[in-house]
Order: structure tokens, then C-alpha cells, then sequence
């Protein structure tokens, strides 16, 4: 009994772990065969752009899942190369603006650069409060900002 116990934990023990993706090719093959995936970005390892002047990046992190997804193959929309979009909204308490709409855009380019868009728009009349750009690389194991995990 005691063995049957242990073969039951080991087994839930290695479903339950995660996967880090660590390329463009990984990730869409998750997504493609409905896998669940999250990214973590670690925006001090990005570079940020704000109002086109860069700036330092925060010693910040946040995460979303990446669902919904859309993939737009290389040229469908004159776009060269391909990459896969997703976005998530979040209602948000920030001191300086009361509640706001919090909007973050993954853009995840075949080249395994990713460029994260973060606004907070106003819950009355959805006015841009603030505006960043941050350009990341998926993380190899190495390097990059962006850490992709199948769920």
C-alpha cells in the first residue's frame, strides 16, 4: 500500500510541473495543441520606451496568461515576420489615478522578440493615463525578459 502511495504521488508530482518555452516554435506549438501557457515578464531585463525617448525600465514584474491568442503567419497583413498577439485587461487601484483599466498587450515575434505594450486607461472615458512600450526576447534558459511556461 505504502508503494501505491508513492507511485501516485510521483506521477501527480511530474503532471503538475511546469514547462518553460523557450522559443517562438515551443510556444506556438503549445498554443496550437491547446496547451495552457503563461508569461512572466521581468521588465528590468527589457528596454522601455516611453512617448519614443527610452527610459530606465522598472524593477518590476508581472504575468498574464496568454489567453485569448490570435497568429498572424509572415505577410498576412503585410507584416514580415509572423507573430501571435494576446491581451488581457484588469481593473486596478494606483494612488495616483484612483481606479484604472490596466491593458497589457503581448506581441510575440517569430524571432523570439517580444515587444509589451502597458497602459492605464480611465474607467470613464478610457483616456491613456499612461503609456509604455517595453522590447523584450523570449528567455533561452539564459537570457531574455520574457519567461514563457506550459502549464
Amino acid at each position: 500500500m505504502k508503494l501505491l502511495y508513492i507511485i501516485i504521488f510521483v506521477q501527480i508530482n511530474l503532471y503538475s510541473q511546469v514547462k518553460q518555452l523557450t522559443d517562438f516554435k515551443e510556444l506556438f506549438d503549445a498554443l496550437k495543441n491547446g496547451g495552457s501557457v503563461s508569461a512572466v515578464i521581468h521588465y528590468s531585463s527589457c528596454r522601455l520606451v516611453i512617448d519614443s525617448v527610452e527610459a530606465e525600465s522598472p524593477d518590476a514584474i508581472g504575468g498574464m496568461d496568454i489567453t485569448p491568442f490570435e497568429y498572424f503567419s509572415a505577410g498576412l497583413f503585410k507584416n514580415n515576420p509572423a507573430y501571435i498577439a494576446s491581451s488581457q485587461t484588469v481593473l486596478i487601484y494606483i494612488k495616483k489615478y484612483g481606479y484604472v483599466y490596466n491593458y497589457v498587450k503581448l506581441k510575440i515575434i517569430e524571432d523570439n522578440t517580444v515587444e509589451v505594450t502597458a497602459r492605464y486607461l480611465s474607467v470613464n472615458d478610457y483616456k491613456i493615463l499612461m503609456d509604455e512600450t517595453f522590447y523584450c526576447s523570449i528567455n533561452d534558459g539564459i537570457k531574455g525578459g520574457v519567461y514563457l511556461y506550459l502549464k
